[in-house]
Formats: C-alpha cells, structure tokens, sequence
C-alpha cells in the first residue's frame, strides 16, 4: 500500500467530507514546523498530551497553550491563544467540540493565517466553514498522529534544526 493510500485510509475514516485533500494534507505535514496546541494536556494519559509528545519527537516546535499549566513538555504554557506572539504555522486544538467553534474562530483571526486542525472526534462545522470560506485550510475529525504515521514511510525523518 503506498503512503498516500494509507493517508486515504485514514481520511476516511474522518467525519467532515470537506477536509483538505490528499495532496494538501500532505503538504501541511510536511511544511508545518510551529503549532500552538490549544488544550494541550498535562496528563500523559490523553491524546492530547500523547499526540503533542509524538509531534515533539518529530522535530516539530510546539507551544502549548493551556491556562492551567506553567509548563508542559518542558515549554513555557500560555493561558491563551492571543497570548502566542510568534507567528505559528498550525493551531492544533484539542477541546471538546462544543468549545471549538471559538478556538477555532480566534485561530482564523491570527495575521498569519495558519492551518487550524482539529483533532479525531473535534468538529464544529459551522467555523470551519466561515473559516475555509475565508482561505483557510481547515481540518476536522482527524487524527494528527495516524495521519504523520501514514505518511511515515515517505519522510519518516526527524525534521532539522
């Protein structure tokens, strides 16, 4: 099976038929090296601690932003995400979905315009749709790591300094 047939596996299994396609998931894979991760957790138990730590063996650079925590993942946590000043690449978010929505519609509002994804089980149609209508890619109800993992063979790499 090669890369992109794995990556289509695992789209499928995605909720939102309006998600990127193959190629463009990819490509944001692969380019993407900063990400706010808003909700990111302090307990090694949930995804959204295991899927960051997974993403930080990879070389990508996080930050985390969770109001309750001074540090996660040995990096500075913001309280917020309009307290993230760098221009990020990503903003990945793991809240439940009934608070997404406006994760998802302060993320559309950064200058830099970065890719907002919304992890496995996260949706809030109704933002994504402004937000894609704006520009933006925006990606719902999948899974960061098995997405990574399914294009692995291609640059499973750690990304350089």
């Amino acid at each position: 099976m090669s890369d992109l047939d794995r990556l289509r596996t695992v789209i499928a299994r995605s909720g939102d038929p309006d998600n990127p396609p193959l190629n463009v998931l990819a490509e944001v894979i692969e380019s993407t090296g900063l990400v706010a991760v808003v909700g990111l957790s302090r307990d090694p138990s949930k995804p959204s601690r295991r899927v960051p730590s997974y993403m930080a063996t990879k070389g990508y650079e996080l930050i985390p932003v969770n109001p309750v925590a001074d540090r996660i993942l040995g990096r500075e946590a913001r309280a917020n995400l309009s307290d993230v000043h760098e221009a990020v690449d990503m903003v990945m978010i793991f809240r439940p979905s009934q608070e997404a929505g406006a994760f998802l519609a302060e993320a559309a509002q950064r200058p830099e315009r970065p890719v907002i994804w919304l992890q496995e089980g996260i949706r809030h149609d109704e933002a994504a749709a402004a937000a894609r209508a704006d520009g933006l890619t925006v990606v719902q109800d999948l899974c960061f790591y098995q997405a990574h993992r399914a294009l692995a063979e291609d640059f499973a790499r750690v990304r350089p300094d």
